[in-house]
């Protein structure tokens, strides 16, 4: 299973990577592009779509390696037993925040379905697929880092 996670946390990585230098290289293209008078709608409307995939998983690899902002302000003085259980808490309520962002993000994505790109021909639904995608992902590095939590709390010693 860890196998699997960590394949899938390389891929995510490789196509949030890739999709960040498309994404340039259109928005380039397009500038130079419009410098010539050439204009070519399908390449802004791939970039927001290819920015919205990027956005969101770069946001679930950052928050899975621990990079996002975090407040320790107020917690970095208490015993070590009551930090871990806090930070115990905190997951919990992000693991229901995410639980909440899947389900009005599939209802979402329903309702976008209909709706179409102007230039391009496909469903509008997919950039709003990319939140639930993201979401889910991070619903299973949350349960990870919920369960190193517990363990260390378990263990007694808070190290």
């Amino acid at each position: 299973m860890r196998k699997v996670y960590r394949f899938l946390c390389k891929a995510e990585e490789i196509i949030c990577g890739t999709g960040f230098v498309v994404l340039i290289a259109l928005v380039f293209l397009s500038a130079i592009l419009r410098f010539f008078r050439v204009s070519m709608a399908w390449n802004i409307d791939m970039a927001m779509l290819l920015l919205a995939w990027t956005a969101f998983l770069g946001a679930d690899i950052a928050y899975r390696s621990g990079q996002l902002v975090g407040i320790d302000l107020v917690t970095r003085n208490l015993p070590k037993k009551l930090q871990i259980f806090i930070e115990i808490l905190i997951f919990f309520i992000i693991l229901c925040a995410l639980v909440a962002v899947i389900y009005f993000g599939i209802r979402l994505a329903a309702s976008e379905w209909i709706r179409r790109y102007q230039s391009m021909p496909i469903p509008y639904s997919i950039v709003t697929v990319s939140i639930v995608f993201a979401a889910a992902s991070m619903v299973f590095s949350t349960i990870i880092k919920l369960r190193r939590c517990i363990l260390k709390f378990n263990q007694g010693n808070g190290v």
